[in-house]
Parts: structure tokens; C-alpha cells; sequence
């Protein structure tokens, strides 16, 4: 086992501290008694009870959360059927265009993705509001469930779906009882994944959004430029800590799954 070297620890450290110390002296701040957010005044939940007072931001919050909760129920159910014929149809015809089209929005930049969701939607004279917003982050996140599906699709022995089918149960009961229960972890984690990813959707949802569905991040935004404001600190926070249990919690369960995949090797062998 290498030892780690001074050189090696001092890079690491400030590496560590490039990226979450900003984090943590927002969060630190957020807890303020000042209102001047760059003078700090003692310690105080004070802006935490100023936020729940906030209409507007509460109201971007639950746009938010309803936004992300659908978007990632249907990036979910997509992406696992995308996955499933990606790990199981063999080399169809136009499996590389699908491919293509599926993994596209991971290296689309996401300016170019929103101005051509804005430019469909103003096409179709759809109007912008809570649903374009939907469709956008389906279109953005489906692709991240895709490939952590598809991954765990790919480790499952397929001996298992054989010997269902080969005693008469149809595919799709095949796939409903005994695929999708040992792929659960996997979908559990895309989903989740996919919530994170539209809750802090910024420049997709600005593209696409309209009157009556600011979302929070768009409506942080529009109060940071006008300066920035104590509770803003303390609705960062509170954003901070649930993408980061959502994260963790999908972290958690595809190591769970990875887990129970290495324990029933030896038993299917």
C-alpha cells in the first residue's frame, strides 16, 4: 500500500478546499445574525423563520420539487425501457442512432439543449410553463438513468430471465418479476439522480419556462443580482442539503445492489 506524500496530501487538501469550502461558508453564513451577509453577527436562525415567511420563494420551491418528482418519474420509466432495449434487444437496426440520440444530452451543452427545446416548443405553440419545464428536464435526465440501469442490466445473468421464459412466463411478466426487482436498486438510484439534476436546473428551465413556473433556482438568481440577500444563504443550505442526501441515498443504494450482486455470484455459479 503507497504511502501518500506530503506534496500528494497538500494537493489533495487544496483540492478539497477549492471546491466545498465556498459550500461550507455559505452554510456557515446562512446562519448569521447579521443582515449584512459579509459581517458576521453571532451565531442565529433568525433568516431560516425570515425564509418560511417568504411567499415567493416557497412558492418556487414547490414548483421546483413537483417539477423535479415528475421529470424524474418519467426520465425514470423512459430510461429504464431505453436501457432494457439497449442491454437486450441485441444489434438491432439503428441501435447506434438510438444510442446516439439517448446519450446526446450527457455532452450536449446545456445552452444548445434549452435553445432547442425553445425553439420546439415555440414551433408547436406550446405555451411555456410548468409542463415545457417538465419535458426539458426529462429530455436532460433520462439519459443519466439510462446508463445506470443499463449498467446494472448488463451484470445480471440472463440465465435467471431464461428460466423464467422457459417455464412459460410472457417477457413482459419476465421483465415486471424477476428483471425489475433485481434492477430496482439501480432505477432507486437514477431516479433519485435524475431529482437532483432538475431541482438545480438553472439554464434549461430558463430557456423553457414561462409566467407562473419560476422555479428555485431561476427565482435565486433573479434576487442575487439585485444583491444578495440573508435568506438566501439559508434556501442555498437548505438546497444543498437535499441534493446532497438524495446523492448519498443513490450513492448508498447502488452499492447496495452492487453488494447483493457479488453475494449471489457464487450462489448462481
Amino acid at each position: 500500500m503507497r504511502r501518500l506524500s506530503i506534496f500528494n496530501l497538500t494537493s489533495l487538501a487544496l483540492g478539497l478546499a477549492f471546491l466545498y469550502l465556498p459550500i461550507a461558508v455559505l452554510v456557515i453564513y446562512s446562519f448569521n445574525a447579521s443582515r449584512l451577509v459579509a459581517v458576521w453577527g453571532g451565531w442565529s436562525t433568525h433568516w431560516y423563520r425570515v425564509l418560511l415567511e417568504d411567499r415567493a420563494i416557497l412558492e418556487a420551491a414547490r414548483i421546483s420539487i413537483g417539477i423535479a418528482l415528475v421529470s424524474a418519474t418519467f426520465a425514470t420509466i423512459l430510461g429504464t425501457c431505453a436501457a432494457y432495449a439497449l442491454s437486450r434487444a441485441g444489434r438491432f437496426r439503428g441501435r447506434t442512432l438510438f444510442s446516439a440520440l439517448v446519450y446526446a444530452p450527457l455532452v450536449m451543452p446545456e445552452v444548445i439543449t434549452g435553445l432547442s427545446l425553445l425553439l420546439l416548443f415555440v414551433a408547436a405553440d406550446l405555451d411555456r410553463g410548468f409542463w415545457t419545464v417538465t419535458v426539458a428536464h426529462t429530455t436532460l435526465t433520462m439519459c443519466f438513468v439510462t446508463v445506470i440501469v443499463q449498467s446494472r442490466l448488463s451484470g445480471i445473468d440472463r440465465s435467471l430471465e431464461e428460466a423464467a421464459m422457459d417455464l412459460g412466463c410472457p417477457p413482459l411478466r419476465t421483465f415486471l418479476t424477476v428483471t425489475l426487482p433485481i434492477a430496482a436498486p439501480a432505477v432507486v438510484a437514477g431516479f433519485l439522480l435524475a431529482f437532483s439534476l432538475s431541482l438545480d436546473d438553472l439554464v434549461i428551465a430558463t430557456f423553457t419556462t414561462g409566467p407562473g413556473a419560476t422555479t428555485l433556482p431561476i427565482r435565486i438568481y433573479s434576487d442575487v443580482r439585485l444583491g444578495v440577500k440573508p435568506e438566501i444563504n439559508a434556501i442555498c443550505t437548505v438546497m444543498i442539503a437535499t441534493v446532497a442526501v438524495a446523492v448519498v441515498i443513490a450513492a448508498v443504494v447502488a452499492r447496495w445492489a452492487d453488494g447483493g450482486r457479488d453475494k449471489a455470484a457464487p450462489l448462481l455459479a
